[in-house]
């Protein structure tokens, strides 16, 4: 098995995550919807304090993979919680166990910061996704469904307030 390496993302690799994150739009059949910026992901990811945060996978000295999160909060739980945006590693390097170490690097760090859950979104087409969540034992939230302001709507929405 290969070696490879998980760590918090650094300033230097944004030209990586943009480039990842088009690779799981144009996977997800969705590059046309990425208008995301280089300037734009360090800004999420280092400013004080960071709206976000990524991990990366290196193998061989290449960044390969990619998780980005952020915290959100329940008001059942009265905690936080660990939200996995996205997760990506490249199709040539899967099957090396890096899915399943990004998430328990990041199931450990939400262990370790009280979050009382970590929680994802998956494409309803996603089978092998979905597929290796379950092994690693997530359950569907199957009485809930995903609700987005965005655009047009969400300006308009403001403009009243």
């Amino acid at each position: 098995m290969a070696a490879f390496i998980l760590r918090d993302a650094s300033p230097d690799d944004v030209a990586d995550i943009a480039r990842l994150v088009l690779a799981l739009a144009t996977y997800e059949k969705l590059d046309h919807l990425v208008t995301a910026t280089h300037a734009d992901f360090h800004a999420a990811l280092f400013a004080s304090p960071p709206r976000a945060h990524a991990m990366v996978a290196e193998l061989d000295g290449k960044i390969v993979g990619f998780a980005l999160y952020f915290y959100n909060f329940s008001t059942f739980l009265g905690r936080h919680g660990l939200y996995l945006e996205d997760l990506f590693v490249e199709p040539e390097h899967r099957k090396l166990g890096l899915g399943r170490a990004f998430f328990r690097a990041l199931a450990a760090r939400a262990v370790a910061e009280g979050c009382g859950r970590m929680e994802w979104s998956v494409l309803d087409w996603n089978a092998p996704a979905i597929k290796f969540y379950r092994v690693m034992g997530a359950v569907p939230m199957d009485d809930w469904t995903v609700n987005r302001l965005s655009g047009a709507a969400l300006h308009a929405l403001a403009q009243e307030a």
